[in-house]
């Protein structure tokens, strides 16, 4: 009998000797996980709507405005807030749910189910994020050329050959100021719940396995 054979026999005794998993001992170890992965996602966004509070609470020097500039300004910036901390609180109660839901999950096909409903809803809250961001980049910037521009900048556009060529290229460089902090933002939310949807997805990939 060759070397292989016998190391094969060795590995096949030392397999025996190992304690076999049942499918119910499995599916509550992924069960446990998945709803501590569940629980962090929710713990993160109370952390973040905070942290997002908090940063609107710093006080901001800015010239004041005056007439309806001003009165425009504070309408627009006030709605934006709403739309944002409304939209915020929804999604917190919806990953506070996600996170009951998994707790009471009872079956392997169930939980496959409320981790896919998981991944739909912390995407939805990125992107959700991701367009108010530039939604609120291109408000204030339009507030600013509109109601209270520099002063160098309105004489460089006054001086330029061509006013609309000028003002285009300004649209180029706030476009692309949008889409690289959009990008920083991205990033942002990759790391911070990238990590926890990708624990999630091979919870889902060995449940699969499970139930075959």
């Amino acid at each position: 009998m060759d070397e292989l054979e016998l190391l094969k026999k060795d590995w096949q005794k030392q397999e025996a000797s190992l304690p076999k998993l049942t499918y119910d001992q499995i599916y509550k170890m992924i069960w446990k996980k998945s709803s501590s992965i569940v629980k962090w996602i929710f713990y993160i966004s109370i952390i973040e709507f905070v942290f997002w509070i908090a940063i609107s609470l710093v006080p901001i020097k800015n010239e004041e405005l005056n007439g309806k500039g001003a009165q425009l300004t504070k309408i627009t910036d006030w709605t934006i807030d709403i739309i944002f901390y409304v939209v915020i609180i929804y999604f917190i109660y919806r990953f506070y749910l996600n996170y009951k839901k998994i707790s009471a999950t009872d079956s392997a096909r169930d939980l496959m189910k409320k981790i896919i409903k998981t991944r739909k809803t912390v995407m939805q809250y990125v992107w959700f994020n991701l367009g108010l961001f530039a939604v609120t980049m291109i408000v204030v910037l339009l507030e600013v050329l509109i109601f209270n521009p520099p002063m160098e900048l309105t004489e460089r556009i006054s001086s330029a050959d061509s006013t609309l060529i000028a003002w285009l290229l300004l649209g180029i460089v706030f476009a692309a100021a949008i889409v690289f902090f959009g990008l920083l933002l991205w990033l942002f939310y990759r790391l911070l719940y990238g990590i926890l949807l990708k624990r999630l997805n091979v919870n889902y990939r060995e449940l699969k396995k499970l139930e075959v």
